[in-house]
């Protein structure tokens, strides 16, 4: 399924990384250490959480790197990320969709104690595993940006590859059922959209454009599924609370970080929900008056057009009956 062969030069990026933070441990600790977390993420289960997507993550990290103020421990954070995961149902409607940054960050804070890496670093990357789970970094913690931002760059995929993630996603939770996923996959991604920026890095926000427009289209896509799917069967259980709960990080935490504000008292996740579908709903009306008004701006023009040609012909009529064939009827001649 999601196996993903490493490559060479991806361990020994590892060990670079351990040995630049201070690492105490011999060589042959820091590469088994380094095996076994690549080994999580090439666990077969993985579809789109996988090595593919830890490298590109690690790419991006690398882009955002000249404004970061320790990279290596960026690095080491992205490295352990989303080493924990599962995409067994349970399991991807308790916690952030299979990923589990609390897991995962206690994975670090094991790992890299047992290489001798100083504390106050290994509290440093656990702290930034732990702020991907909300995708909201302090506005005044640059790395903490560079790694959101690094994780989040795939949205500005280009729109092959972007189609390519939707289906990967949506293959890896494919026990999730379709009406269940749309609808909260529609939430998210319009909680995404409502926020006033994607990234917050400097070198991230070149990826705004693109990554709103792979969105945008993912939006309209969604809409489209939606109002084909049959409603839901009377007593048919809904799991999308529990999908929006496990991504809540992407709704209340935002106004408070981005705007200084309290954020609103929480609504359920089926009030999110509710409010996507109406937000839909919306839409889709805008698209039919918008159509239907274009409609009838077609049709007021033809009719103008008709009635301007009528208004010539009747004109030119006009003129060929005053000519009567008299000389005061024709251009004088020498």
């Amino acid at each position: 399924m999601g196996h993903t062969e490493a490559p060479q030069w991806l361990l020994s990026a590892w060990r670079r990384s351990i040995e630049s933070v201070g690492a105490t441990a011999d060589r042959a600790a820091i590469l088994r250490t380094g095996e076994d977390v690549i080994r999580r993420w090439g666990d077969e289960e993985r579809v789109h959480h996988n090595l593919k997507r830890l490298i590109s993550v690690l790419a991006r990290v690398d882009e955002l790197s000249p404004e970061t103020h320790d990279p290596d421990i960026v690095r080491i954070a992205a490295w352990y990320h989303g080493a924990v995961f599962t995409s067994a149902a349970r399991e991807a409607y308790a916690r952030q969709g299979g990923v589990d940054a609390d897991a995962s960050a206690e994975l670090a804070h094991e790992q890299l104690g047992s290489l001798g890496v100083p504390a106050a670093k290994i509290s440093r990357v656990v702290s930034l595993v732990r702020s991907l789970a909300r995708h909201v970094a302090p506005a005044d913690d640059i790395d903490a940006q560079a790694l959101c931002d690094a994780d989040l760059g795939g949205l500005a995929s280009d729109p092959q590859r972007y189609e390519a993630y939707r289906r990967e996603v949506r293959k890896e939770y494919a026990h999730i059922p379709e009406r269940d996923y749309v609808e909260a996959r529609l939430t998210i991604v319009s909680k995404l959209l409502d926020r006033r920026h994607l990234f917050a890095s400097p070198l991230g926000q070149v990826w705004e454009d693109r990554a709103r427009e792979n969105l945008v289209a993912e939006r309209a896509k969604l809409d489209h599924e939606l109002g084909t799917l049959p409603p839901r069967a009377e007593g048919e259980p809904s799991h999308v609370d529990e999908v929006l709960a496990a991504k809540a990080a992407l709704f209340g935490d935002i106004a408070e970080a981005e705007t200084g504000h309290e954020p609103a008292p929480p609504r359920t996740a089926a009030d999110r929900v509710d409010v996507a579908r109406r937000a839909a709903q919306e839409r889709a009306d805008e698209r039919r008056a918008a159509a239907d008004s274009d409609r009838e701006r077609r049709r007021l023009e033809k009719q103008d057009r008709a009635a301007r040609r009528a208004r010539e012909r009747e004109a030119a009529r006009a003129g060929h009956d005053s000519d009567d064939g008299s000389s005061m009827s024709r251009p004088p001649t020498r």
